[in-house]
């Protein structure tokens, strides 16, 4: 959601932050990677040249840690996102989410504003769905 705010650099990095999080619990499924790509679609025609970087998970968190507020919550928003669109739990992405929350500095509620807005999404997403198949 609103990642092509995001400069080139930010979404080359918020790539390699959200394969560090599919990763996180194993191999991304497919789901996973559907999102992945529904995300980069969304990013624009400039990630289209994406490679992936050389910085490791702390390095990528530390990168979004430096930036503004506005830049760290979408980039935590979307990942939540990503994070909550398949119907599995994964304690590791939880972890990993919790400590990206910590490192970016993110109040507890800020966090619950941005989880509300995730499930107001897929809310209005399954509604969409229910409405345009009755």
């Amino acid at each position: 959601m609103l990642l092509s705010l995001l400069s080139k650099e930010e979404k080359m990095y918020f790539l390699d932050l959200l394969n560090e999080l599919i990763s996180a619990d194993g191999n991304p499924t497919e789901t996973e990677l559907s999102i992945k790509n529904r995300l980069k679609y969304e990013m624009g025609d400039e990630i289209l040249k994406y490679k992936k970087s050389s910085l490791s998970k702390e390095k990528l968190i530390e990168y979004f840690a430096k930036k503004p507020y506005p830049t760290k919550n979408l980039v935590y928003l979307n990942l939540v996102a990503a994070s909550l669109n398949d119907d599995w739990y994964s304690v590791e992405e939880h972890l990993l989410l919790e400590k990206i929350q910590a490192e970016l500095q993110i109040p507890e509620k800020k966090r619950n504003e941005l989880f509300k807005l995730v499930y107001s999404e897929r809310d209005l997403r399954e509604k969409v769905k229910r409405v345009i198949s009755e």
